[in-house]
């Protein structure tokens, strides 16, 4: 009981000062990415850097991203389990833009912010219509050049938690001719969705091997369902987790 006090109380500090700072650089940084996006892209950077130093001194989580970083104009089919997971692709992805749910265009700081770096923001309610959306921005241009990032199953889903996987990223694959990166995660072990409290332990977030443009729509889906999930599930097993 002790442990877990204390630990709510070094999750509390750790919140306040991560949103202190977010509101600190925003207030830096704002008015010059109006004069020029590649300051909102310093600014994404350097927050999501400070997000994984303080985790790792203030609540013992430490982090680490394998495999090879997309430099390229790719997309990045990844597991999502956390905002700790966003985190850590934006720390280390040069330019990235995120296929987003439309609620948070008008989030304060992350919404502007998000829009600035060139995130797409979609109707998830409308599956159909958000789709067309998707390759609509796409075709004309509005989504800038960088690694659009785009969750296969269309939210956070805890671990150990199935959830079907969405059309959309195939659609993307297809529409765009660009190779595929999936990426696996056990972030949301130590960052849940519901709960304040950050857990110690090693958070991972991995680029697997790229899968080459071309593929069917059929083939890319299970080619990335397979990748993903099953890489996910290890990264779970290393950190201790148990689906059973």
């Amino acid at each position: 009981m002790m442990i877990e006090c204390g630990r709510l109380i070094v999750s509390l500090a750790f919140s306040v000062q991560m949103y202190l700072t977010m509101a600190l650089l925003a207030g830096v940084f704002a008015p010059l990415a109006i004069i020029d996006r590649r300051f909102a892209f310093q600014a994404v950077h350097l927050y999501s850097r400070w997000v994984r130093w303080t985790a790792r001194w203030m609540v013992g989580l430490r982090s680490e991203v394998r495999g090879d970083v997309p430099l390229d104009e790719v997309i990045i089919a990844s597991k999502h389990q956390s905002f700790f997971d966003i985190i850590l692709l934006v720390s280390v992805l040069p330019r990235p833009k995120f296929i987003m749910k439309k609620e948070l265009r008008w989030t304060p700081i992350l919404g502007w912010f998000a829009r600035r770096i060139g995130c797409i923001a979609v109707d998830r309610g409308k599956r159909g219509a958000a789709i067309a959306q998707m390759k609509d921005d796409v075709s004309k241009g509005l989504a800038l050049p960088g690694q659009l990032v785009i969750y296969p199953q269309g939210t956070r889903v805890a671990p150990g938690v199935r959830r079907a996987y969405k059309v959309g990223a195939a659609v993307l694959y297809r529409q765009l001719g660009q190779p595929c990166v999936p990426a696996a995660t056990n972030a949301g072990l130590f960052w849940p969705r519901r709960s304040i409290i950050r857990r110690p332990g090693l958070a991972v977030l991995e680029f697997l091997p790229r899968i080459p443009a071309g593929k069917d729509q059929a083939t890319i889906m299970a080619d990335l369902e397979g990748a993903i999930e099953a890489r996910s599930d290890q990264l779970m097993a290393e950190a201790g987790f148990d689906r059973r």
